[in-house]
């Protein structure tokens, strides 16, 4: 079937960091998304028939970003050049660690690639949620997914007073910093992130040491295991620190946006209900 495809390009040529300019009237592309972070958004913001294929990553219960009975609603690829090309779609989106070979397939093939980076905060997410409704010729969708992480995230925001200062603990002692969507999640839910407080960068280790020198108000504990814990979260010296809550956060809410942030905004505010400000000083 013959493809429309200088009615494409504009929306195609542009950056993912810059805004899209809008879809042409009628046009609505058939899509395979790569990386359950696009996933997850597309699902949203796409018709059903647009999205020839969604990553097989929003089908495994450890790397989805989504409901796993809507991702099971669309043929999954593992995002091989074979695979895609069988597909046959308009664009190809994905996150930004392809490899050199397939990027270069995928142009040899003629099929357009919009590569769209793990978004760092709120108002970056909310950019991409616009880029990829517009890119699927749905603006109108999109603005719909933003009115909804506001309205999450207005719903969720802290009462006055002090932040609590929290830790996400992810398994080994992995813990997040500043510049990443969780940090500014924490920010505009009323927490502290006492990792990004101490300079620490994405993917540092917190050593036990330095978590029981300075204990926060609360472990957010995202681990792999069933209820976030993992072993040096049992260490018995955390027995001294009684005054610190655990509480789970799925790790699925950790890294992607568009509708994640949704969930991740409602949970955090739930966490951070249980604390009366004045009565826990934030230690920083």
């Amino acid at each position: 079937m013959a493809r429309a495809w200088w009615k494409l390009s504009p929306l195609l040529l542009a950056a993912c960091a810059q805004p899209s300019p809008p879809a042409p009237a009628n046009v609505h592309p058939t899509i395979v998304s790569l990386n359950p972070c696009t996933d997850a958004i597309l699902a949203e913001v796409a018709e059903p028939g647009q999205i020839l294929a969604l990553s097989s990553y929003s089908r495994d219960p450890l790397a989805s970003s989504m409901d796993l009975r809507v991702a099971r609603r669309f043929a999954a690829t593992s995002g091989t050049v074979e695979e895609i090309a069988a597909l046959r779609p308009d664009v190809v989106v994905s996150g930004t660690f392809v490899s050199p070979a397939t990027r270069a397939a995928l142009a040899r093939l003629g099929l357009p690639l919009v590569e769209i980076p793990i978004a760092a905060s709120v108002s970056e997410s909310v950019r991409q949620v616009r880029h990829l409704a517009e890119l699927a010729g749905r603006p109108a969708k999109g603005e719909a997914l933003v009115r909804q992480i506001e309205q999450a995230l207005a719903a969720a925001a802290a009462p006055s007073g002090r932040p609590v200062t929290a830790i996400v603990w992810q398994s080994g002692g992995i813990v997040p910093g500043e510049n990443t969507l969780i940090a500014d999640l924490l920010r505009k839910t009323g927490f502290a992130n006492l990792s990004a407080a101490r300079g620490m960068g994405q993917a540092d280790l917190l050593p036990l040491e330095q978590m029981l020198a300075d204990p926060p108000q609360v472990i957010l504990a995202a681990g792999d295991g069933p209820s976030g814990e993992n072993r040096m979260l049992q260490h018995p010296a955390l027995a001294s620190v009684p005054e610190t809550r655990r509480e789970r956060l799925d790790p699925a809410l950790l890294w992607c946006g568009g509708p994640t942030i949704v969930r991740a905004a409602a949970r955090l505010g739930e966490i951070r209900g249980r604390f009366v400000t004045n009565l826990h000083p934030a230690r920083m």
